[in-house]
């Protein structure tokens, strides 16, 4: 266990498991093995006796994580998705109900649509946002976002699929959530990083309380 005072670099790792008991303790030994503190676990996904984990670990400046996901992948079925460092870990909870209170402030639609489109890209750490209703553009959030037209047609492919549409499952880099009493789609792009079913489904209820606080605001 690594010192207190000492340095230490924010991880956050994405790891594909097997489902199975005792698989999630064998990952937390292997990262303890380089002296790497667990300071937290989201549960993004389950499926067919995988599941993908995103653990917070605090690493000593001097441990590199190519050492970091080796020691992981001894693990027999365990693969790391995706490792990053960041400057603070977030709290997936605490955030999202955050969100949902900044939401509820806005005292006018405009502001409604553009804090929706901000608070969306930064709590997915996003590359962009989009609020499209029909194929006018309400508000955007980021250089990369798609041209208008380019998002009414990724709205109107996902709208197709009911488990796109209810958060069950979706493209990697594309997540989309309805506001349905306004024909809206919320749209969130990220390149390189899979969204994941918990951030789906949080992005469902991020645009129902928006959709119902644009309704009161109207």
């Amino acid at each position: 266990m690594s010192d207190a005072s000492e340095p230490a670099t924010h991880v956050l790792v994405r790891v594909w498991l097997p489902d199975r008991p005792g698989a999630l303790g064998l990952v937390a030994s292997r990262i303890g093995a380089v002296d790497g503190d667990i300071v937290g676990i989201d549960v993004l996904e389950r499926g067919d006796n995988v599941a993908v984990d995103e653990f917070a670990v605090l690493l000593r400046k001097e441990i590199a994580l190519d050492l970091l996901v080796r020691e992981i992948e001894e693990v027999d079925g365990a693969s790391v998705e995706e490792v990053r460092t960041i400057d603070h870990f977030p709290d997936p909870r605490l955030d999202a109900l955050a969100s949902a209170h900044t939401l509820c402030a806005a005292t006018s639609v405009g502001e409604l649509h553009t804090t929706l489109v901000d608070q969306t890209r930064g709590e997915f750490a996003a590359d962009w946002c989009a609020l499209l209703r029909r194929a006018t553009l309400l508000a955007s959030s980021g250089e990369a976002t798609p041209d208008p037209s380019v998002l009414e047609a990724l709205a109107a492919g996902t709208a197709a699929s009911p488990r796109v549409a209810d958060g069950t499952t979706g493209p990697d880099d594309l997540a989309v959530a309805s506001l349905p009493d306004h024909r809206a789609a919320l749209l969130v792009g990220r390149e390189g990083r899979a969204f994941r079913r918990r951030e789906r489904l949080q992005l469902v209820a991020m645009a129902g309380i928006a959709d119902r606080t644009w309704a009161l605001l109207t």
